[in-house]
């Protein structure tokens, strides 16, 4: 049988010092990150950055998060405060990513930060992607390696359906941990989440008062265009049941086992419903299922970040 992922590769030395060598020359490579899948680039690169842009066919005007294996790389790029020592401390290398300013002789392309003066970075804490960080002069701009506006990606396989043979070297770590994108937080002025995340309000708060901006028609990170994350198909939130050509996407054990009914967490886990999110779209999308209904989930701790991709899904 003719292996339909020629594409994808296993990481060991070989594959590393090709990733290295492809990004060095402006070509994009799709990374696993313990979030989800990205389409990495180097970030201070004018054709790299448009390679992503266009092979995502993304709106010019959603910027991109830059990634470093940590802030001494990032020293360079950015002007740092003392809140975000205060959550980099905690966090980091994780799942979240800080909004700052943009130093004035910064190499990062415009276009990476839609031509703001602010521009969103991270500290990806996976050990293939830190591992090509080490070896490279320059950061990833590096968002979901996804159609633009659809359902990031959890595993290599995704990523390779999603782009097909557009994408040369894809590094196969299996489904990424987290399964949803990281927690944006601003810490320009005010500190807010501008995207929810695995790291809720709550444990920030621990460390940094800060508060999630519900509604914004300025876009100033990725993740908070209206429409996003939707698997191509109708999303109704807070159903009880489906018709038969519909799927009912469940949380807890109180519902039975049907055929249409996908359950994200038998255990009511909402860090477990999280991670089976995406995975559970697309292999609704994939049965062919004309719509997706989905119970009420609770809007707590990773509750609130499932309800933030749900309701763009839905929009």
């Amino acid at each position: 049988m003719k292996n339909i992922y020629s594409n994808i590769f296993t990481f060991n030395k070989k594959t590393l010092n090709k990733s290295i060598a492809n990004l060095k020359k402006g070509n994009v490579v799709g990374l696993p990150t313990e979030t989800v899948y990205g389409l990495a680039g180097n970030a201070y690169s004018k054709v790299a950055v448009q390679k992503i842009y266009n092979l995502k066919k993304r709106p010019k005007k959603n910027p991109l998060i830059v990634h470093y294996l940590n802030y001494k790389d990032a020293h360079q790029d950015v002007i740092f405060n003392p809140n975000f020592y205060k959550l980099y401390k905690k966090f980091c290398p994780g799942p979240i990513t800080f909004v700052l300013k943009k130093k004035d002789r910064s190499k990062i392309q415009p276009s990476v930060t839609a031509r703001l003066n602010t521009v969103a970075i991270r500290f990806p804490n996976h050990k293939t992607t830190r591992s090509i960080l080490k070896k490279l002069n320059f950061p990833l701009a590096m968002p979901s390696a996804n159609l633009s506006s659809g359902i990031s990606p959890v595993n290599a396989m995704d990523v390779s359906d999603e782009f097909k043979k557009k994408i040369k070297i894809i590094i196969n770590s299996g489904k990424s941990k987290i399964g949803i994108e990281s927690t944006v937080v601003s810490l320009i002025g005010k500190p807010k989440i501008l995207r929810p995340g695995i790291i809720g309000i709550k444990t920030i708060n621990k460390f940094l008062k800060i508060n999630i901006i519900r509604k914004s028609s300025k876009i100033s990170s990725p993740g908070m265009l209206k429409k996003h994350y939707s698997p191509g198909i109708p999303v109704l939130l807070n159903q009880k049941r489906a018709d038969k050509n519909s799927a009912l996407i469940t949380f807890g054990k109180k519902y039975k086992n049907k055929i249409n009914y996908f359950n994200l967490s038998k255990k009511s886990d909402l860090k477990e419903a999280a991670s089976n999110l995406y995975k559970t779209f697309r292999k609704i999308k994939k049965l062919r299922f004309k719509k997706i209904y989905v119970v009420k989930i609770p809007n707590v701790d990773a509750g609130i970040a499932i309800n933030d991709r749900l309701k763009r899904a839905a929009n």
